[in-house]
């Protein structure tokens, strides 16, 4: 087939190479004259493992196009996805100006029936208005289908090549039947649903994933907080609650709070998507308060050690930035709060991040320096770790120990096995552990 994809931020260009992958003619749009530029030359906007690799490979094989002309591919592929950012304004409601520009574009220059896909996060009702919008400026009839991603950052090809279910809502079966032609090969290998069913239901379905997983994430902080107070180890209590197949062991890690393009944005969407529509969602008011008192629960524990607020003095290793590892997204990373919290307490901050410190160097405060991950560590009072990066899970924690003033470690992400920390003569804290509680098993081994 020739697909366009309108949008060459995280969602359209990993979809659109991975449709080339699977042998398709795909045109990549973007109004980003210096960005398409970049990519042509294989310089990618973002970074995800793999990615850079496919896209070279597609593109020599003449399967992959940049361009900013969205003329050129609206006249020649049948099927137009719109993949452009809706960013969450100051009300929580999503900006759709983004995809109703395409809309319009894509309207104006079909030669033909064209097919319309939202691949964008928006809200429900909304194909209804990308029809609207296209209708207006064509002769031809337009089919407008939602498509909505489940990609996760740092596994988006393994998630697009290899999806759990592909959702596709759509009220026309000619519309149906070419998305589920074009989907076919990639859920051929695992023998996974493609899940047929309303535009409008897809449309929620996107939301309320996404929610119930920030939901999930929010519990599981809740009860680490209350092993804390209580003298429990979160980490057992994990096993506990993850060996019951209801509950299942994914999304359970306790740490310092979502982040990301995805929860944040979508949870207070869907709070006001139901509120507009006369329905309550207090539970969802909640998830996002926890989460929100969650990024600075690194910060009260440094403070509680400490015994004070006043920082002033201190000098504090930071290892990692992103929201998450594989990543240099800071869209929402916890530590967009935490550090200048620690600065504004009058400590110094030293950072280090794999992959992500030119993307946060704009967005962190000047007071925070920069370095290697180790060089950061000479003298500082503590380490504070902020994202599990397999290469802060694999360092040898005695260098670590040697260049600390203090060997203190307050591990945003349970990264290290409190007991063996303890031993080695750590004082360590986690989220949903303390340094005086062991569990029997760790005091065993």
């Amino acid at each position: 087939m020739k697909l366009a994809v309108v949008g060459t931020g995280y969602v359209g260009l990993v979809a659109g190479t991975c449709f080339s992958e699977y042998g398709n003619v795909v045109y990549c749009v973007d109004i980003d004259e210096r960005k398409i530029q970049g990519l042509k030359k294989n310089q990618l906007p973002i970074y995800e493992p793999g990615l850079a690799e496919m896209v070279e490979r597609n593109q020599k094989a003449g399967r992959l196009l940049f361009t900013t002309d969205i003329k050129e591919a609206v006249e020649v592929c049948e099927i137009l996805f719109i993949a452009v950012g809706t960013p969450g304004k100051a009300d929580g409601r999503p900006d759709i100006s983004g995809v109703l520009n395409v809309a319009r574009e894509a309207g104006r220059h079909a030669p033909g029936p064209r097919i319309i896909v939202d691949k964008s996060t928006v809200p429900v009702g909304m194909a209804d208005l990308v029809k609207k919008a296209a209708s207006e400026h064509s002769r031809h009839p337009i089919f407008v289908v939602s498509n909505p991603e489940f990609l996760r950052e740092g596994h988006a090809l393994e998630d697009f090549l290899y999806p759990e279910r592909v959702v596709i809502g759509a009220d026309d079966p000619v519309a149906a039947r070419k998305m589920q032609e074009l989907y076919a090969p990639f859920v051929k290998k695992t023998d996974n649903p493609i899940l047929l069913m309303s535009i409008k239901s897809a449309e929620l379905t996107k939301y309320a994933c996404n929610s119930f997983l920030a939901l999930k994430i929010s519990f599981a902080n809740m009860i680490a907080n209350l092993c804390t107070a209580m003298g429990a180890n979160y980490n057992d209590v994990k096993r506990g609650l993850g060996s019951d197949t209801r509950i299942g062991k994914k999304f359970l890690n306790a740490g310092i709070g979502y982040g990301g393009s995805c929860f944040p944005k979508d949870v207070r969407a869907l709070i006001q998507m139901a509120e507009d529509a006369g329905v309550q969602v207090p539970m969802l008011r909640e998830v996002e308060a926890l989460n929100e008192s969650q990024k600075k629960r690194l910060v009260d524990m440094v403070c509680e050690h400490y015994g004070s607020a006043d920082l002033r003095g201190k000098t504090f290793a930071v290892w990692g930035l992103a929201f998450k590892p594989d990543t240099d997204d800071m869209r929402e990373a916890p530590s967009l709060s935490v550090l200048p919290a620690l600065l504004a307490a009058g400590a110094q901050v030293r950072a280090h991040d794999p992959v992500a410190m030119d993307v946060a160097r704009p967005l962190l405060p000047a007071g925070v320096t920069m370095g290697d991950p180790f060089s950061i560590l000479e003298q500082a009072d503590a380490l504070l770790i902020l994202t599990e990066w397999r290469d802060y899970q694999e360092v040898d924690l005695n260098l670590v120990g040697n260049r600390l003033k203090s060997k203190v470690i307050f591990d945003g992400r349970n990264m290290y096995p409190p007991g063996q920390l303890k031993a080695m003569g750590f004082t360590y804290y986690g989220i949903g552990n303390h340094p005086e509680h062991l569990t029997l098993l760790e005091g065993m081994l």
